[in-house]
């Protein structure tokens, strides 16, 4: 494996990882930001308010979009095994 296909293989996996962590980011960062919103009208400056929201937010998001990780995952598993032959020489 040369040096190109090291970094293009590096790539894949990164974009890979990006667009796998992209709907949990997602949610967490719009629950933040209405939690933000709610505190700065209400006053209240609690920080362990805005915790379990989030968290439970974080797992909803991951337990919703599971299948379609898993689907993604194997799918990007049998690309790389399908090719697996171009890393070889």
């Amino acid at each position: 494996m040369g040096p190109d296909q090291a970094v293009d293989l590096g790539r894949k996996l990164l974009l890979e990882a990006l667009i796998l962590s992209a709907p949990v980011l997602i949610a967490a960062a719009l629950v933040s930001l209405l939690l933000s919103i709610l505190q700065t009208l209400t006053s209240i400056q609690e920080q362990t308010l805005t915790v379990v929201p989030r968290l439970a937010t974080v797992a909803l998001a991951g337990l919703i979009a599971m299948p379609w990780f898993i689907h993604r995952l194997v799918s990007y598993t049998v690309l790389l095994w399908q090719n697996f032959h171009r890393y070889l020489g």
